[in-house]
């Protein structure tokens, strides 16, 4: 009994067996004659025949639902109709259209004409630089935010159209996300479409030629080269600008500078020129800056001396052992024309005023041509004044024609001159009469002769002979016979050293009782020369 069963559980496990080798040997013919062919390299993991129904629909084609259940990235895309897949070339056609299967591991599912695409119907037209890139500088895997698009060997998909999507954020998001409000597809430099005016700080006068880099400065930030454009400090020009004036005036610059140019100036007005160690007074607050900041105002600027600024107009005439005297010494910032410089300064040099001299304007002796002259001028009077008695007087009486051995300085005309010193000493009235009334001689036209060599100690030079030359002798008449310097009398004058003598009655007599005037021309005389001396010519 036992044997029986035994020979009967080993038939039926031979039939059981048999049925399954059978059904695997029926299973892989079928099998082969159903599928057309591998599938391609990213489909691979579908094979075998309980995966078609993932693809498949019994008894169906392939419906384009089947594709998308699976590549949700696209269905994503399709559905918020974004996308090539949605574009008037693609869209209502069959996803196996284009995409279709069983020709092998390495047969490219997605394939197209890259040279000619057309990449507008993506949604995103290539303009600018973006024309020259290839497809695979652009659809790279480190571009793709999505991971499960990312582990895709082969895909278009999973690029965003922002620029920060392909390319670095330069500015380390100190800036704007959208690249396209500065930037255009040409080039990343310049930024065309950036306007500098629309910002919180206007562009004017230089700054509009101010390159950006001297604002904007260059530094490593994060590891990576980075150019600063935002919360940049420009509430005050010296967030940017030297002070350079170390805030003497204040770091408001703009209260005498402009954005055109730092040298020009907003008018003297606006300044407080008092603030530096030179304070403007008078002329000096007239002018503008660049008459004395010839350069930069920056620029170091002498004022010690008025020659720092002004040319030295008298040519260094002052210039003396090593010292230099400067301008303002005669002259005030009121203005060149004039001078300060004192009578008791002038009576410091070589020449001292006096006299005449104290009044005498600075131009009569200091500008006799066209220029001015201050230096060997000379010290006697002769520099200044023309000798008018040379050749008519000896110059033992005024050696070197000092006039002041006759003249003083207070007045011309006042002679103080020792007359004793020559050989005619004035006595009694004539001390009284002036130079000219003996020494010139005035003539019918009104001009004068001088008379001092050429003059003799003859009374008659000077006085008329009333006596019409009646004691003349040798063509001499000796006044001084009869007359003396104090008056006119005859107080010298002894009738008994005449031919006559007077004795008797003829003492008491009278002058003219016996020397009667007599009348010659139209002038008339006492005649005192008597040829007749006899009794019986009187009596």
């Amino acid at each position: 009994m036992r044997l029986k069963v035994t020979m009967r559980s080993t038939r039926i496990l031979e039939i059981i067996i048999l049925s399954v080798v059978m059904c695997f040997m029926f299973a892989e013919s079928s099998f082969a004659q159903i599928s057309p062919g591998d599938l391609s390299e990213s489909h691979s993991h579908l094979e075998g025949m309980s995966n078609c129904t993932q693809c498949h629909t019994l008894g169906e084609k392939i419906s384009n639902e089947k594709c998308l259940d699976c590549h949700k990235d696209l269905q994503n895309n399709i559905k918020n109709q974004k996308g090539f897949h949605v574009s008037t070339d693609i869209a209502g056609k069959e996803c196996i259209s284009c995409h279709s299967d069983h020709h092998g591991r390495t047969f490219e599912m997605i394939r197209f004409d890259k040279d000619n695409f057309n990449h507008s119907l993506t949604g995103y037209e290539l303009i600018g630089a973006h024309q020259k890139k290839k497809c695979k500088d652009c659809h790279k895997n480190e571009f793709i935010r999505n991971d499960d698009i990312k582990k895709k060997k082969i895909t278009y998909l999973g690029l965003n159209t922002e620029c920060l999507g392909c390319h670095t954020d330069y500015h380390q998001t100190t800036l704007s996300n959208n690249c396209n409000d500065c930037h255009d597809f040409n080039a990343f430099k310049p930024a065309p479409k950036f306007n500098h005016n629309k910002t919180k700080f206007q562009l004017v006068g230089k700054h509009q030629e101010t390159d950006c880099i001297k604002c904007h400065k260059k530094n490593m930030f994060n590891g990576q080269e980075f150019q600063n454009f935002s919360g940049i400090a420009f509430n005050s020009c010296i967030n940017c600008h030297t002070d350079v004036h170390k805030n003497k005036f204040g770091s408001n610059c703009t209260q005498c500078h402009n954005e055109q140019s730092f040298t020009i100036t907003k008018g003297i007005a606006n300044f407080d020129h008092s603030k530096t160690r030179y304070k403007l007074e008078n002329k000096h607050r007239l002018l503008q800056c660049n008459d004395c900041h010839k350069t930069k105002l920056t620029d170091p600027l002498k004022f010690d001396r008025c020659t720092d600024c002004h040319s030295d107009y008298h040519k260094g005439q002052f210039i003396k052992l090593g010292q230099r005297p400067d301008c303002s010494d005669c002259h005030s910032t009121k203005g060149f024309v004039g001078s300060s410089f004192s009578i008791e300064q002038h009576n410091k040099t070589d020449f001292q005023l006096a006299g005449a001299h104290m009044a005498t304007p600075c131009f009569a002796c200091h500008k006799k041509e066209e220029n001015w002259s201050f230096r060997e001028i000379g010290k006697k009077c002769i520099d200044c004044h023309t000798d008018h008695h040379q050749s008519h007087i000896d110059k033992k009486y005024y050696p070197e024609s000092n006039c002041t051995n006759c003249h003083s300085e207070n007045n011309w005309t006042e002679i103080n001159f020792n007359h004793s010193i020559t050989k005619y000493e004035l006595l009694g009235k004539h001390k009284n009469p002036s130079c000219k009334d003996c020494h010139f001689e005035i003539k019918t036209d009104g001009s004068s002769v001088q008379k001092f060599k050429t003059l003799t100690q003859n009374c008659t030079n000077c006085h008329t002979d009333k006596h019409q030359n009646q004691f003349e002798k040798n063509g001499v008449t000796k006044c001084l016979d009869c007359h003396d310097y104090n008056n006119w009398k005859a107080e010298k004058f002894d009738h008994n050293k005449t031919r006559f003598i007077l004795d008797g009655k003829h003492i008491k007599l009278a002058c003219a009782d016996c020397h009667k005037v007599k009348q010659l021309g139209e002038s008339s005389f006492v005649q005192y020369k008597l040829n007749k001396l006899k009794c019986e010519n009187c009596h």
